[in-house]
């Protein structure tokens, strides 16, 4: 009985014997977001653009500032107007510091500039590749009376990789946002 046991044991041991486990990496979830729709927003402030549905606009803490919400996100696109009084290169040379100050994080800064004259909408549009705090910016003017900056923030730590598909689909509602851009 003894050696019966002894040799089922055995068989067990030698049947059982596989690789060693190894221990997963830990993963990010695959995001997927609903196809695009816009809705159009009106300032008080003097200009309107389309935005995703997707999204929030929630007042900031002064009347033409705004943040475009992505609650499920955990991302603020944070948009502020300013009026132009001579100052307009003052307004320029501070959207740049604000991009430039990304370059010690930054792998790479993509500068598109665009200009609908028809519109009088004209601008740049900032893409901060790495692990930036800002992923993109943008500003756009009528070169003469009117300023409207634009910021993408994250509420998690700047990963550039689990980042990307939120940031992609944001660029898009960005772009689209330029696009149909509008002073009143």
């Amino acid at each position: 009985m003894f050696k019966n046991l002894i040799i089922t044991l055995l068989g067990l041991f030698t049947i059982s014997c596989a690789e060693d486990a190894k221990p997963k990496p830990s993963g990010e979830l695959r995001l997927e977001y609903p196809a695009a729709k816009y809705t159009r927003y009106s300032s008080p402030c003097g200009f309107s653009f389309e935005h995703s549905a997707f999204a929030k606009i929630e007042n900031a803490k002064n009347e033409c500032w705004y943040y475009i919400s992505y609650p499920e996100m955990k991302a603020k696109v944070f948009i502020t107007y300013f009026p132009v009084k001579n100052d307009f290169a003052l307004h320029i040379k501070e959207s740049e510091k604000m991009v430039y100050e990304h370059t010690i994080k930054a792998s790479a800064i993509d500068t598109k500039s665009f200009s609908y004259p028809e519109r009088k909408v004209f601008g740049n549009f900032y893409e901060l590749k790495g692990p930036t705090a800002s992923n993109v910016q943008f500003f756009v003017t009528d070169s003469t009376r009117h300023y409207v900056t634009a910021n993408l923030y994250f509420n998690s730590r700047p990963k550039p990789d689990s980042l990307a598909p939120a940031v992609d689909y944001i660029k898009k509602d960005l772009q689209h946002l330029i696009d149909t851009f509008e002073w009143r």
